[in-house]
């Protein structure tokens, strides 16, 4: 089953800026949820600019990526080619 369907993107901000006017000090969360049960799977901390590109990078994968491709290349941390 492919990945979007499973599972689903949440980009939290730590403040009503857009990232490229976010103060210096905020930290973003990005979490992966499981669409049927709600529970948060993966989760990162991160500056707003590299929140906003990581939360791009990840529903990419969603759409593209198995459910079982999707964990397997996102669960420990970020893969090689993610700045």
């Amino acid at each position: 089953m492919r990945a979007d369907h499973v599972y689903r993107v949440l980009h939290t901000r730590g403040g009503p800026a857009p990232a490229l006017i976010a103060e210096p000090d905020r930290i973003d969360l990005v979490e992966v949820v499981e669409v049927d049960g709600g529970e948060v799977v993966l989760f990162w901390d991160a500056v707003p600019r590299d929140a906003k590109q990581l939360t791009r990078r990840l529903q990419a994968d969603l759409q593209a990526l198995e459910a079982d491709e999707f964990m397997a290349r996102w669960a420990d941390g970020q893969p090689d080619d993610v700045g």
